[in-house]
């Protein structure tokens, strides 16, 4: 049985695509372009923009296929970023009225989409469209990505809530809201986006867990839930320096996480290895783990990657070991992307 492969959102976005990401701005998730002008650049695309994003994610997703993936995603080739798309389709967010917020444990600042009223879904499900239209692209299973409670909480300024727990409950349940929809419109493998977990662990294990449970309250068995904690990238490629979360993070969070209601962690690797021992602390899940670095222009060898997951499966049950990058691909290009998940694939196939 080879080992399946999988990637985790972002793929860079072909020139065409209507809207502009973090990914293609310098300052990266520092600018805050990108969300100030989504708006604009959407209505100057007009009635093009859906027939450009089906354009996108049907190439996005060939590209994936093609380098050997076995659950893509669209790329998330209708986002910004992944998380301010998300708030757009909700209820309490102010995108006129940015403000100023120091972010990721202090890596970055930007200016933020503002709580200003409670959160609240919209009655009209807006994801279950973009999955449907991307999975139609292909005959494998898509998998479709939501930014988790505490990242959007800490990627937006809150000038609403006077209590982060019932925050975190509130965006738990407007995820919920979503996740049904998707399942019930056959989606099998829907993922939560937690990197703040890593970067805050004291609110992940007071409050941010429960949260995440909550997200995939009701949803069926038939659904793979997964939950990606990845401890963050620079604003550019080849930035050494750039301020991650640190990798004791992983152990604190184990215990927790490994008792979640979820079927799937993603943890990153490549960048920068982890004791390996950390695997055999999440004896109760599936492990996605990260072999491509996504912030780095080298282009990983088969021999290393296949190395790699040798001294994995010395701590983890075959069955229970995914393939996959760090994180998104944004920041590499399409080349670039390309050739790492091409050597990804081929080493999970030959282990």
């Amino acid at each position: 049985m080879n080992l399946i492969t999988t990637c985790l959102g972002a793929f860079p976005k072909p020139h065409y695509v209507p809207i502009q990401d973090w990914f293609q701005l310098d300052g990266g998730m520092s600018s805050s372009t990108a969300t100030k002008e989504y708006e604009s650049k959407l209505a100057k695309a007009g009635s093009d923009a859906e027939a450009l994003f089906q354009k996108a994610a049907k190439e996005v997703i060939a590209d994936q296929v093609t380098a050997g993936i076995q659950i893509p995603t669209d790329g998330e080739v209708r986002r910004e970023n992944y998380i301010h798309y998300h708030c757009r389709h909700l209820d309490g967010f102010d995108f006129e009225n940015l403000t100023h917020k120091i972010l990721r444990d202090g890596a970055c600042e930007s200016d933020l989409p503002t709580i200003r009223g409670a959160i609240r879904p919209r009655e009209e499900h807006f994801l279950v469209h973009d999955y449907l239209v991307a999975q139609a692209f292909t005959d494998r299973p898509l998998k479709v990505t939501l930014p988790g409670p505490l990242t959007i909480m800490d990627s937006t300024a809150n000038e609403h809530y006077g209590n982060n727990k019932i925050l975190a409950r509130d965006l738990a349940d407007t995820l919920n809201y979503e996740i049904r929809a998707l399942a019930e419109a056959g989606c099998r493998h829907i993922q939560v986006d937690e990197p703040l977990f890593a970067r805050n662990v004291d609110a992940a294990l007071e409050y941010g867990v429960d949260a995440l449970g909550r997200c995939f309250d009701g949803v069926p068995d038939t659904v793979t839930r997964i939950m990606h904690m990845c401890c963050g990238y620079p604003n550019h490629l080849d930035e050494p320096e750039y301020h991650k979360a640190s990798r004791q993070s992983y152990f604190d969070l184990a215990g927790a996480i490994n008792n979640a209601p979820i079927d799937q962690v993603s943890l990153e690797d490549a960048h920068r290895h982890n004791d390996l021992s950390l695997l055999e602390l999440f004896d109760k899940k599936s492990v996605i783990l990260g072999v491509i670095a996504v912030a780095k222009s080298q282009v990983e060898t088969v021999e290393t990657v296949s190395a790699r997951l040798r001294d994995a499966l010395n701590h983890i049950d075959r069955e229970r070991l995914v393939v996959a990058p760090d994180c998104g691909l944004g920041l590499l290009g399409r080349e670039l992307a390309i050739k790492k998940l091409t050597v990804m694939c081929e080493a999970a196939n030959g282990i």
